[in-house]
Formats: C-alpha cells, structure tokens, sequence
C-alpha cells in the first residue's frame, strides 16, 4: 500500500494542494494533525483532508486549543491571536470534525501521533535524548510523529532505546526493515528547517519504503491571505524562510 503521509498543515490550503497535485497516486493518507492554527484557511483544509482516501487522521495541539481544550495561554502570542482568530472563523462542521479525531492510531506495524507516544497531543520529539525515553513506550516497529515542523528520522541502537538521529534523505527511498524508528515527516504549511518548501512523506508498506519529498508551493499566495485576515503579520513572514 502506497500511503501519503502529511502533518502540520496548519490551515495552508496552498501548501496542502500542491502537496497532493505533487505526491502522485497513493491508496491512503495519514494525516499526523494540526490541521488549523497559525494559517488563513481552516474550514477549507479540514474539508479537504477529511475527503481523502483511506484517511486516517489525527488531532493536534492546535486543533484542541481552538476547540477550547487546551488552555491558549501555554502559547505564544502570535499562536494565540492565530488560534482565536480561528476559533471565529470555524465552522460548527470543521468543530465537530476536529472534536472526533483520535490522539493516537496504530495502523498495522505503525504508531500514530502528533507529539509523542508519551503525549501524544503536546511533547515535542526534538532530539535523540528526548526520542530515547520515548521508544520504551512504542510496542510497534515504527511510529510517525508530527508537531515539531521538522523532518527526522531516530534510530533505536540498543534495548533500552539509546538512539541516532538521521537527516532526511531527499534523493532515494529510505528502507525501514529490521530498525525500529521514531520518523517525522515534517510540516505541509509551516517548515521549521531553514527550508519553506512544503514536506511531506510516501510511505510504501509493502517494499517497507519511506520517501521524504520537498515542494515549493505559492508562499506569497498563502502570506497574502494571512494579511488580508488580518492574522500576525510574523507568522506570514517566517514563511518564506522555512523558520
């Protein structure tokens, strides 16, 4: 099965359309959450996801904070006027979408989840030290996270879950056969890696391949819509520097 892997859309309807006109034919999608949040066109993108192919999908720390569950003052000011201003602008469907989407999955030999098996909605994967506590808890082969915006691959070299870390691969697919991994796709709408191309995976379950792949999409198209909503005018900046 040839699954298409995206998190961290982050309501960038621009970005998530060049990613799937980009990724080809897959017969799923893995969405790793953050659907909303930070972009202009929420509504839109949760249609969008929610219409894909054996989908499963999700929910992030964003999405909970516009649903009112996680307390908007653990984030930053920007996030928080970002999040309220999508809190207006949802819909009672996008609402109830969001407020059903699981924190966790496994799909055969794979764990889903947005943060991390350990908190799955809210800790941040963001180095093999934190990756090595985090792999004990994983009673699959591989688990795919999302949340922090930047694509990695951590490798477990012993049982007690001591790890590697491995920069994404952009030129061949990368075999997951016989290592257990914690893998990070990276972000659709807002890369945090020095590089504003769109990133997502494929996923091949059956050759046990994973491809991570690069897109430039329109960022002025998407920064335009954000300042015509009025959202905060740095998170349209830092798009264009994948930061």
């Amino acid at each position: 099965m040839r699954v298409l892997v995206i998190s961290d859309i982050h309501a960038n309807l621009v970005a998530l359309e060049t990613v799937l006109a980009h990724a080809g034919s897959y017969d799923a999608v893995w969405c790793l959450g953050d659907l909303v949040g930070y972009g202009p066109n929420p509504n839109e993108c949760v249609a969008r996801v929610r219409a894909l192919p054996g989908l499963i999908c999700l929910v992030g720390n964003h999405d909970k904070a516009v649903l009112g569950e996680i307390d908007l003052n653990v984030f930053n000011l920007d996030a928080r006027v970002a999040i309220a201003w999508t809190q207006r602008e949802v819909s009672r469907e996008t609402l109830a979408y969001l407020r059903a989407l699981p924190e966790a999955q496994q799909a055969g030999d794979f764990t889903l989840v947005h943060g991390s098996p350990r908190q799955p909605v809210w800790e941040y994967i963001l180095d093999r030290f934190i990756a090595r506590e985090n792999f004990p808890l994983i009673t699959t082969p591989w688990c795919l996270v999302g949340h922090t915006h930047t694509p990695v691959i951590y490798k477990e070299i012993s049982p007690d879950g001591d790890c590697d870390e491995e920069a994404p691969d952009y030129r061949r697919p990368r075999s997951l056969n016989g290592e257990r991994l914690i893998i990070n796709p990276g972000s659709v709408g807002q890369p945090r890696d020095n590089n504003p191309h769109a990133a997502y995976a494929i996923l091949d379950t059956g050759a046990r391949t994973w491809e991570y792949r690069r897109i430039l999409y329109d960022v002025a198209e998407t920064q335009n819509r954000m300042r015509v909503a009025r959202l905060p005018e740095r998170l349209a900046s830092r798009l264009a520097y994948g930061w």
